[in-house]
């Protein structure tokens, strides 16, 4: 790790902040050397995700630093669980600004701690640097899976149907609910959908459940329909959703009664809940999964011929897809 500034050392930061995540031993050795070193148990490949994160993009200045991290470290955790794999360690770069970066890196490292013990992986290296702004964050995640048993998005079949986990549009809405553009909702939904913005929640257990058994599978990052199309485009088919069997929650469903033109923000991704396709023959096996891992899941359409993602309303009218998502550039 290199310098954060004047105010704290190289190595102040690493044995203060970091090194209590990497633990003693294999494969980090308490950050005490410039790599780790990690031998896959018998049986299990690795699976590997990066995602980066930038402030005022990705997170706002004002979020606290502890959530920050937490959201970090779940959206490459959402990854893998998209794969089907388990958790087992991660990499993570910060670039703070000087002046405050003691400060920020305890409460960052705070809750990566806090959520290491929640989904059973520690930290196995990194970088910390120094930045005039913004601030910007990166990890890799690293998981196992059996060989084979991996997720992939481009195994959808014709006649496959297509499901989804949780509620669809939570976290878009979160963020409007954290910047304060949504007047006049009650408080309980606010703390909500601020709840789901600032913490996504992984589904590693669903994941794990869906090997085997999901055709294709990728998680909701972008938007249902942009991730939805990234399927079709890899598969080489084209879906057909059924908007109003799109899950939502009571808090979402209480935007869009006061504002109808908020449906199109329930696309603007940041959900994190798990997009997949499976034959109509296992669909019966949805419900248990549910049961078992306590997260709902609900079939939405199905896979098509054709090349492209097309919704529908209740009455079978077309409704209008275009730009719907985030795009990175």
């Amino acid at each position: 790790m290199t310098n954060t500034g004047e105010a704290l050392g190289e190595f102040e930061a690493i044995a203060e902040f970091f090194a209590p995540l990497a633990g003693k031993g294999a494969p980090a050795f308490e950050l005490t050397d410039d790599a780790a070193v990690y031998t896959p148990p018998p049986g299990q490949a690795l699976v590997l995700t990066k995602d980066a994160m930038v402030e005022g993009v990705h997170f706002l200045p004002a979020d606290p630093p502890d959530l920050i991290a937490r959201k970090l470290l779940r959206v490459n955790l959402s990854d893998l669980a998209a794969m089907g794999a388990d958790a087992v360690g991660y990499l993570q770069a910060t670039a703070v600004r000087p002046a405050d970066a003691a400060s920020w890196l305890k409460a960052f490292a705070r809750g990566l701690a806090e959520d290491q013990a929640i989904f059973g992986c520690r930290l196995w290296g990194g970088d910390t640097t120094s930045t005039p702004g913004p601030i910007t964050l990166s990890l890799t995640a690293i998981g196992l899976t059996p060989p084979g048993a991996e997720l992939r998005r481009n195994g959808a079949r014709v006649g496959d149907l297509i499901a989804v986990t949780g509620t669809i549009g939570d976290g878009a809405l979160g963020l409007l609910a954290q910047r304060g553009e949504l007047p006049g909702l009650g408080a309980e939904e606010l703390a909500y959908l601020k709840g789901r913005y600032l913490l996504p929640q992984p589904r590693l257990a669903v994941g794990r459940c869906l090997r085997g058994l999901a055709h294709a599978a990728l998680d909701v990052s972008d938007g249902l329909v942009a991730d939805m199309a990234h399927i079709c485009e890899t598969s080489k088919l084209a879906a057909r959703l059924r908007v109003a069997d799109i899950p939502l929650s009571p808090a979402a469903r209480a935007v869009i009664k006061r504002d109808p033109r908020r449906l199109a923000d329930i696309f603007k991704g940041d959900d994190y809940e798990l997009l997949f396709t499976i034959p109509p023959a296992k669909a019966a096996e949805l419900g248990a999964i549910a049961a078992k891992t306590g997260v709902p899941i609900t079939l939405i359409g199905e896979v098509v011929e054709g090349s492209a993602v097309r919704l529908f309303n209740a009455d079978g009218s077309a409704f209008d897809a275009a730009g719907l998502g985030f795009t990175h550039f």
